[in-house]
């Protein structure tokens, strides 16, 4: 595993490069490569080196990639959820994997999980040399998912957002330090994703450079982010993978986000909730039907 760094905007992302350690899926042009990145506030050190070092093992490179702002990228604000900029860090990302030794540059899948799910479909849509696309447990609607949120955080929820989101968006014009909130906490607090132990579910995935806090104007943002708009124009083969128990990102909108894109997306379903895919049986399944998809994707 080798640490790289790929500039993006002005600033420097951190990523670790997985080199495969099998010609599984060599060919004359080199070897295919997974571009990854964390979900919501998430860094790459938060369950996901298992899949990155799964694909190594079956002989695809993966490129695992911090955002800016966040884990041990540069960038400024810290802790900024910015649909914009995470967006323009997975561009750089792709710039980067197909400048890896060794790898083809017309064979880079594109992988997301959870918010990322969902940026990877709308970079998917703009980028077409992209050779397929992975979203898992995916945020494709922002306002399903306030709605589920508002439903997790009950009375006061979307209210509590919306004052904190003013106040760190107040800041940040005025030029002043980010006004911070949790990223994820119990109903009732003050955090962005409020579910019933989540905390303590994360922190038993979390890596050592995440950190619990998030500028609240990501919550007045989280609504207009509505990627299930790009799936009709995605053009290589995409897999949906939904949880039919997930509590965050409503499966409904996965499987509408996969009949928009037709015959080009694969949709498959698991009896799981929104974390259950960073560890454990959740991780090895997803893994393993990640691996059957791009074999008949013909990478």
């Amino acid at each position: 595993m080798n640490e790289i760094t790929f500039t993006s905007g002005n600033d420097q992302c951190s990523a670790w490069h997985l080199p495969a350690t099998s010609d599984a899926f060599a060919a004359a042009g080199g070897r295919p490569c997974v571009v990854m990145a964390p979900g919501f506030g998430g860094t790459r050190g938060d369950g996901l080196l298992g899949y990155a070092k799964g694909f190594a093992a079956a002989g695809i490179d993966a490129l695992l990639f911090d955002y800016r702002g966040f884990g041990t990228s540069g960038g400024s604000p810290r802790q900024l959820v910015s649909v914009r900029r995470q967006r323009q860090d997975y561009h750089a990302a792709l710039a980067a994997a197909r400048r890896l030794p060794g790898v083809d540059p017309e064979r880079i899948v594109l992988w997301g999980v959870s918010y990322a799910g969902g940026h990877v479909l709308a970079v998917t849509a703009q980028d077409k040399r992209v050779a397929a696309t992975i979203s898992l447990t995916p945020a494709v609607d922002g306002i399903a998912v306030l709605a589920q949120l508002a439903r997790n955080g009950g009375l006061g929820y979307l209210v509590r957002a919306t004052v904190h989101g003013l106040r760190d968006a107040s800041r940040a014009l005025t030029g002043r330090r980010p006004h911070l909130v949790p990223m994820i906490g119990e109903p009732g607090s003050n955090a962005i994703i409020p579910r019933e132990g989540g905390l303590e579910a994360y922190r038993a995935l979390a890596g050592p450079t995440w950190r619990n806090e998030i500028c609240a104007r990501a919550a007045l943002e989280a609504g207009f982010n509505r990627p299930i708009s790009s799936a009709s124009r995605v053009t290589c083969p995409w897999l949906v993978q939904v949880g039919i128990s997930d509590t965050i990102a409503p499966p409904h909108t996965g499987r509408r986000a996969a009949a928009k894109a037709g015959a080009r997306a694969e949709l498959r379903e698991y009896p799981w909730d929104h974390l259950d895919v960073y560890v454990g049986p959740g991780q090895e399944k997803a893994l393993a039907d990640q691996l059957d998809f791009l074999r008949r994707a013909a990478l």
